[in-house]
């Protein structure tokens, strides 16, 4: 077996391990161009194939996309509407190459309230690909940290009602172990679109320590160029966790 190289393992240490994305934009774009909204929505849908042809070339083993808020659905009807048909659209167009690339589809946030038939769509999605290994693609729908909190609260309630674990047992594993992305390591990286500088109720719980970098990049003009300027931002940041770091003197 060969080796890294001295440059192959400073790339890799660059590159993040789980990187989310809050994908803003796609509207100011259409108004910029002058066209529909929808037209910026399927704008949208193919920056995200740029991206995970990008992450997948890079060596990143999750992407969590925000794709639907849960307070997305006070959009207009039309709007929605129009975002629903999208997203099944994405989902029966991208499985073969999902499958061809081996990459493993999930997805977190509240389903009850998707169509029977885009419900039926997603579980199939997922079904089929639950076994591929090279990297895994997580889509935030109908998603909200607070709902994602309150939920793990609840099943965490439950089991002390039920006897099943104590009050004082409770922790941070504890609640960690409850969390929609209880099985992934937290994202390193979120990267946000559009300008705005704010997480909007996404992964309230696993953004504890992620590095945070914000563009003005609207979402349909993002690519592999533009998450190679996330990762090199990355790259310059120092992650202690809440600790500091001790110098080779012993000084703090």
């Amino acid at each position: 077996m060969v080796s890294p190289t001295a440059e192959q393992r400073a790339d890799r240490a660059a590159t993040p391990r789980h990187v989310a994305i809050i994908m803003d934009g796609n509207s100011r774009w259409a108004a910029r161009e002058g066209v529909i909204t929808a037209l910026g929505h399927r704008a949208g849908v193919e920056a995200v194939r740029r991206v995970i042809d990008a992450c997948e070339e890079r060596g990143v083993e999750v992407l969590t996309l925000f794709t639907f808020s849960s307070e997305n659905w006070g959009r207009p009807e039309a709007e929605v509407r129009a975002l629903m048909a999208l997203f099944s659209r994405y989902l029966r167009r991208e499985l073969e190459k999902l499958q061809r690339d081996n990459i493993r589809l999930r997805f977190i946030g509240r389903r009850d309230r998707f169509s029977p038939r885009l419900q039926r769509l997603m579980a199939r999605t997922e079904k089929a690909t639950r076994n591929n290994t090279k990297a895994t693609l997580v889509l935030a729908a109908d998603y909200g940290g607070r709902w994602d909190v309150a939920g793990a609260t609840r099943d965490i309630a439950q089991r002390v009602v039920s006897g099943e674990l104590s009050i004082d047992a409770i922790d941070e594993n504890t609640v960690g172990a409850a969390m929609s992305l209880a099985d992934i390591p937290a994202p390193d990286l979120c990267i946000r679109s559009g300008g705005d500088v704010r997480i909007s109720n996404f992964l309230l719980w696993q953004f504890a320590y992620t590095e945070l970098y914000f563009t003005d990049c609207l979402w349909p003009d993002f690519d592999a160029a533009e998450l190679d300027a996330a990762f090199a931002e990355y790259s310059r940041r120092e992650r202690r966790y809440g600790m500091r770091k001790i110098a080779k003197s012993g000084t703090q």
